[in-house]
């Protein structure tokens, strides 16, 4: 809708301005007419959900309801125009005003309206925030001597009669708690409770309860982006990869033993409804990394999803080849793989994707599926939310529909952990989609 309102604010302002360079006139009482109409018309649009409001449309909206003011004022007060005509003046009116509709409309281009990948549950969803303090950790990114606070949000059945399963979900690398809430949506759906985690300056950013706004961390940020160019010795990146691994695993530990202590002492239904024999765990990118982690480390996890990462738990580091080997220790929990062609074509020839080969016997129970045509933010929301930014992240558009991939990946995960917690149906997915 954004692309379709500025082709038409471009014509219009290029139109209007051909009329008044071929009757040599400036025609501002029409123009001022045109000004009202179009807020009313904005204003009934918006009324009508046509238009769905969020925070991109409120540069436009400030935009049209001053220049029906302008224009209303004009009309009232019945000005003359004194103004002479000039064909410059007009043209560059004409210019400033597509530059400044091109400036209020980005927001809208770059998040644009989408709709909601489809919820196949029978129950409603509601959602919760909540900010966990851990007193036993000091937070590493800061000088201040805090305690690291951990931002979650709950994704749960509204009226709730019964228990259920937990999921808990990490995000990716510069990702923020609600990167899949598509499929927090559909799981929940089902009768599960999901909770997804932000782990500050990990986070592109984070909001805490009483409104603290945390940002990503420059240092980590240059680290994962001088990783990937290879500025790191083999043996640095070992050691940088465990220290990233070490700070996500602590978060979600910290965050399921609260919640499971929660739900012996807080009356909150959110902690009454967890049913603390069943828990999952699943992430995306360095989340999906750690989700393996946990799963090896915690006996109390069933059921482990990784989505589009590599194994940095199951990786050794050979210091006499000067590289990276798999671990020779069997993985127990069931674990479901999800790839993208970006993560498909690196794992026989990357080396810190050594362990997630499919020919490694430690995973030989492990489910794998390929997306065809999928780029690594395919398997998140981020190309419905703002295809423009999920172009340029992942250095491209994918060769795959958008809403098959991600309403696919939501239909399998929640197969998966339905067969593995609560028993139900037989999970056999495709090699690939």
């Amino acid at each position: 809708m954004g692309i379709l309102l500025l082709l038409t604010a471009v014509i219009f302002e290029i139109a209007f301005a051909i009329y008044c360079i071929a009757t040599k006139q400036n025609h501002k009482k029409l123009k001022n007419w045109i000004r009202i109409t179009v807020f009313i018309v904005f204003v009934i649009l918006t009324v009508s959900s046509v238009i769905v409001w969020s925070f991109c449309w409120i540069m436009l909206a400030f935009l049209l309801f001053l220049l029906a003011v302008y224009g209303t004022v004009s009309l009232i007060l019945k000005k003359k125009n004194i103004k002479q005509y000039k064909t410059s003046t007009i043209v560059w009116k004409s210019i400033m005003m597509i530059l400044i509709f091109v400036f209020v409309l980005s927001p809208v281009i770059i998040f644009p309206q989408y709709q909601s990948p489809k919820v196949t549950g029978e129950y409603e969803v509601a959602t919760a925030t909540d900010t966990f303090i851990d007193k036993s950790r000091i937070e590493e990114f800061s000088d201040k001597g805090d305690n690291r606070i951990v931002n979650v949000e709950f994704w749960y059945p509204k009226n709730a009669d019964g228990t259920y399963p937990l999921l808990v979900f990490s995000h990716g690398a510069y990702g923020i708690k609600t990167s899949n809430s598509s499929t927090y949506t559909e799981l929940a759906s089902h009768g599960y409770i999901v909770v997804s985690i932000d782990h500050p300056y990990h986070s592109f950013y984070t909001r805490s309860e009483d409104g603290i706004v945390t940002m990503i961390s420059p240092d980590f940020k240059n680290e994962v982006e001088d990783t990937n160019k290879g500025l790191y010795s083999n043996e640095e990146r070992y050691n940088i990869i465990q220290k990233w691994m070490k700070l996500r695993t602590d978060d979600m530990n910290f965050v399921i033993d609260t919640i499971l202590t929660k739900t012996k002492s807080d009356n909150d239904p959110i902690y009454q409804h967890i049913n603390t024999e069943k828990i999952g765990v699943f992430g995306h990118s360095m989340g999906g990394a750690a989700s393996v982690l946990l799963g090896r480390e915690r006996d109390d996890v069933s059921a482990v999803v990784n989505i589009d990462a590599p194994f940095f738990s199951e990786l050794i580091y050979n210091k006499a080849d000067d590289n990276f080997m798999a671990s020779s220790k069997a993985y127990t929990t069931p674990l479901f793989n999800i790839y993208s062609d970006d993560v498909w074509r690196q794992l026989n020839r990357t080396p810190v994707y050594v362990a997630n080969k499919l020919n490694n016997k430690q995973f030989e129970g492990a489910y794998t599926t390929h997306f065809k045509g999928a780029k690594h933010l395919s398997l998140t929301d981020l190309p419905l939310f703002s295809p423009i930014l999920a172009n340029i992240l992942q250095g491209g558009k994918a060769n795959i529909d958008k809403y098959y991939c991600i309403e696919t990946e939501n239909e399998l995960i929640l197969k998966f952990f339905d067969f593995e917690l609560k028993g139900i149906g037989h999970f056999a997915p495709k090699e690939t989609y």
